[in-house]
């Protein structure tokens, strides 16, 4: 069984959602901690509800992204994860060697068109509607030293409607993400060790 890490920066939706397929026999992993960088998030108390340990570090306790990032990944290793899964995850993570081709990423947008710094959440909503798009998508991908952009593993997409809000078109990309992320992270388990 592949170990996860799981890391978080606010309510830790997609997180329960991977532990659940994960107990479920879903997706062939095992989540062995998360990682939150935020320490009001709702998401710690959510996930320590459902017995997976929380270690939190924040950006402004270090020197710079890559001080940050190798003790978040630190903290993945010592709970022996094989695998990182950003789940909602908005801070800069630089990618060690020895990790390249480990993480995944959900981005609630299609990528790479609606990605880069500041594109998220809300912000991705907006651009597409602005954008006059008439789909959205949520993106699996691969996590790289760039913004949104290693190689896609998965894209669910979503129709944008008529009278859109960023709101109601963030609940049926929400809705899809809960589906596709278990789907991505189970085919990408299997693709490991070929």
């Amino acid at each position: 069984m592949t170990k996860l890490a799981l890391f978080i920066s606010g309510t830790g939706g997609n997180a329960l959602n991977l532990l659940e397929a994960c107990r479920q026999g879903r997706v062939p992993g095992e989540p062995v901690i998360a990682v939150c960088s935020h320490s009001k998030a709702l998401g710690i108390a959510r996930l320590e509800a459902q017995g997976l340990p929380v270690q939190v570090r924040v950006r402004k306790d270090y020197p710079s992204d890559e001080a940050y990032s190798q003790a978040c990944l630190e903290l993945a290793e010592a709970a022996g994860a094989q695998i990182i899964c950003l789940c909602g995850w908005l801070k800069k993570l630089v990618v060690r060697p020895s990790w390249e081709g480990r993480i995944l990423n959900i981005h609630p947008g299609p990528l790479p068109r609606f990605g880069g710094p500041g594109m998220y959440g809300h912000h991705v909503h907006e651009a597409v509607l602005a954008a006059g798009e008439r789909q959205s998508a949520c993106t699996i991908h691969l996590v790289d030293n760039e913004y949104d952009h290693g190689r896609i593993l998965a894209q669910g997409l979503v129709p944008v409607l008529p009278g859109d809000t960023p709101e109601t078109l963030q609940q049926r990309v929400y809705a899809e993400e809960m589906r596709l992320y278990p789907e991505a992270l189970a085919a990408f388990l299997k693709t490991l060790g070929k």
